[in-house]
């Protein structure tokens, strides 16, 4: 019987080798990019068109390669950082496997000129899947220019598997934005099909930053270091207030070395002790200097892990660090004694009646407060009808009632034996009284102008919200007993509502409940194409990251199904000229921007490479999200009853898109225990 078993050809090791190099034209851009740092350019430019799958340029001034080097730097395992195994402990360069050349070689068209400043000639090599097809002498500027054509030409399969150019084209901004900001020192300069998306000059850490994100963030950085001799940390943090609901600019070096440690990001959250708002994420560039030997950087084939000799020690430290940072720039909230509401400048104390009935001035024009907007999925409003004004400016206001000029009181709260008449006029008041502001989570009295009728909702506007004919009650019979007179719907603190059920009390999560709603009328229409559109009267503009501009780019067919209307306007800048109807009050510009963030965080790979969500759900439930936040409002009793018969028909009562609860039954039992001793 014949032997089976045989050595693979070169060709065949390295094409199965790549696959782990090079997973897309990302994984080039970073092995490239790599290289020119270690060979100590200092201005190093990368051309990219069409995503990297045409081609993949680099062009450095670094210290270049000989002959003999430029050919054995295509050879697998060969590499100048390393000669023993001791060597692997103090590595500070960002390659030492001599894989990266070799693996892309396998799988594209490569031409190399190279030339070191003592050298009259440089040398041109080309290879074509691992075989030499030209070496020969060439005139050339000192340092090295190496183009990748047709990446994958010879593995089809593969090419198949990339995704779009918009796609491949973020995860390419992502590696570039990494490697410039680990090397302030280096210019970088980064052209996509002839277009300029990145000029970082030679600066500061800074400066580095201010560049690649954004103006903005020159308020919003704080400099942050702790020397100690088993390690030093060192970078810029984010004041808290700049906080943003996704983890995309967050950034940690080891030695100058991009890598993802969930430990030592749970130092940073906790060093921030509770300033952060919540479900938010704060800005940092952080440096870890450390001596090679109390790490491991080979267990990770992109060498994004790294593992510490003491994590514990790495860790307090790196929470010190962003702690003293956050005390000394002052970013953690204060007390303002000097707006304490018990004593008057001078030390002149406020009388006890002074306290009960303080007057308040009111001027023309000024606004008491929002006014409750019920959103045009439960009024019916065309788009006609709702005002243009409404979204040309960052907030709604409205006019007192009352003759401008004029004082008024603020009235107190019900006295504690005046129980009896709390609730007689609960039980028999259309419109909250003054009584009734306990549970509305808002004063009311005559200085917000006489009572008004409450808005009536048209029959036909329910209709035109349901999704399908499909209603998803609650387990058992507590949605169907939601059926219901409106005046028995309460709101309380304008964040719940409860309603009796057979069992007991319903309590509703209202953002909640808006959430559910929002989310099943984006997804339809996601999957009709027909998402009502605001026009704007006054166009808006924003910039964008490169990122997010090539998200928006790969996502325009979605947004403009949901309503958005936008073109684009020079380099990473759209003009807005339309918003989807559901969407509240938020600057058009935030608006689009945050939802973008929001979803390249919903949209990201989780650890094993799989989707977190696709990018259809991901959408609607941002967009979901960030509109029901701002629907915590007071409700009139119309609007209460309207707010549950559209939860009710929604895809699914109970539970937000995300997961969370939007019910829970309080019942008979559980309400009489908390009166038992």
């Amino acid at each position: 019987m014949l032997n089976v078993i045989q050595l693979l050809p070169d060709s065949i090791a390295n094409q199965i080798a790549a696959g782990e190099v090079v997973q897309r034209p990302a994984s080039v851009v970073k092995e490239l990019l790599e290289n020119s740092v270690d060979a100590h350019a200092k201005s190093i430019q990368l051309i990219v068109r069409e995503a990297g799958r045409n081609l993949i340029q680099i062009v450095d001034d670094g210290v270049g390669m000989s002959e003999t080097d430029a050919r054995m730097s295509f050879e697998r395992h060969a590499t100048s950082k390393i000669r023993s195994s001791d060597d692997l402990f103090r590595i500070r360069t960002m390659g030492f496997r001599g894989e990266a050349l070799a693996s892309i070689a396998a799988v594209a068209q490569i031409e190399m000129r190279t030339r070191r400043a003592a050298d009259e000639l440089g040398t041109l090599i080309r290879i074509e899947g691992s075989d030499l097809k030209t070496q020969e002498a060439v005139s050339c500027l000192p340092g090295t220019n190496i183009l990748v054509k047709n990446l994958f030409f010879n593995v089809p399969a593969r090419r198949n598997f990339l995704k779009s150019n918009s796609v491949e084209m973020r995860h390419i901004i992502d590696e570039f934005q990494r490697v410039a900001l680990a090397h302030p020192e280096v210019a970088f300069s980064l052209f996509h099909n002839d277009q300029e998306i990145y000029n970082l000059p030679v600066g500061k850490l800074s400066r580095r930053i201010i560049d690649m994100f954004g103006k903005s963030y020159r308020e919003q950085l704080a400099y942050c270091e702790e020397q100690t001799p088993y390690v030093t940390v060192k970078g810029y943090i984010g004041k808290p207030e700049s906080a943003k609901k996704t983890r995309n600019e967050q950034f940690f070096f080891v030695n100058n070395r991009f890598i993802r440690h969930n430990y030592l990001h749970h130092a940073v959250i906790g060093a921030y002790e509770g300033t952060l708002p919540d479900n938010s994420h704060p800005f940092y560039v952080l440096f870890v200097e450390i001596d090679p030997s109390h790490i491991d950087i080979n267990i990770h084939p992109t060498k994004t892990e790294i593992k510490f000799d003491d994590e514990r020690s790495v860790y307090a430290i790196m929470m010190a660090a962003v702690r003293k940072a956050v005390g000394v720039y002052n970013l953690a909230p204060s007390l303002d004694f000097e707006s304490d509401v018990n004593f008057l400048s001078g030390g002149q104390r406020i009388s006890q009646q002074e306290m009960s009935s303080p007057k308040i001035e009111s001027r023309s024009g000024d606004s008491v407060g929002p006014k409750p907007v019920l959103p045009a999925w439960a009024t019916g409003a065309s788009n006609a009808e709702r005002s243009v004004s409404e979204r040309s400016s960052a907030t709604r206001s409205v006019s007192l009632d009352r003759a401008a000029g004029g004082s008024f009181d603020v009235p107190r709260k019900p006295s504690a034996n005046n129980w009896q008449a709390l609730f007689d006029g609960l039980a028999t008041s259309d419109e909250p009284d003054q009584n009734q502001a306990l549970f509305q989570g808002e004063q009311t009295g005559d200085w917000l102008g006489p009572a008004k009728a409450p808005a009536t909702v048209p029959e036909e506007s329910a209709e035109s919200v349901t999704l399908g004919s499909r209603v998803n009650r609650l387990p058992g019979d507590q949605m169907a007993s939601v059926e219901m007179e409106e005046e028995t719907i309460v709101q309380v603190q304008n964040r719940y509502l409860v309603a009796p059920v057979k069992s007991g009390l319903m309590v509703i999560d209202q953002r909640g409940a808006y959430e559910r709603i929002l989310y099943d009328q984006f997804h339809a229409a996601l999957t009709k194409h027909n998402g009502a559109s605001q026009q704007l009267l006054f166009p808006k503009t924003v910039t964008l990251t490169p990122v997010d501009f090539q998200l928006a780019l790969e996502l325009r067919d979605e947004l403009t199904s949901l309503g958005f209307q936008f073109d684009e306007l020079g380099a990473n800048t759209f003009v807005i000229r339309g918003v989807p109807v559901q969407t509240s009050d938020e600057r058009e510009e935030e608006l689009f921007a945050n939802l973008l963030a929001q979803l390249r965080e919903d949209t990201a790979r989780d650890r094993n490479g799989r989707l977190k969500l696709d990018r259809s759900e991901a959408l609607a439930r941002s967009l979901a999200r960030r509109s029901s936040t701002r629907h915590v409002t007071r409700l009139n009793v119309t609007e209460r009853k309207a707010l549950v018969d559209q939860l009710v028909a929604s895809s699914n009562p109970s539970y937000t898109p995300g997961g969370e609860p939007i019910t829970t039954v309080l019942t008979l039992d559980k309400i009489a225990g908390l009166f038992k001793s």
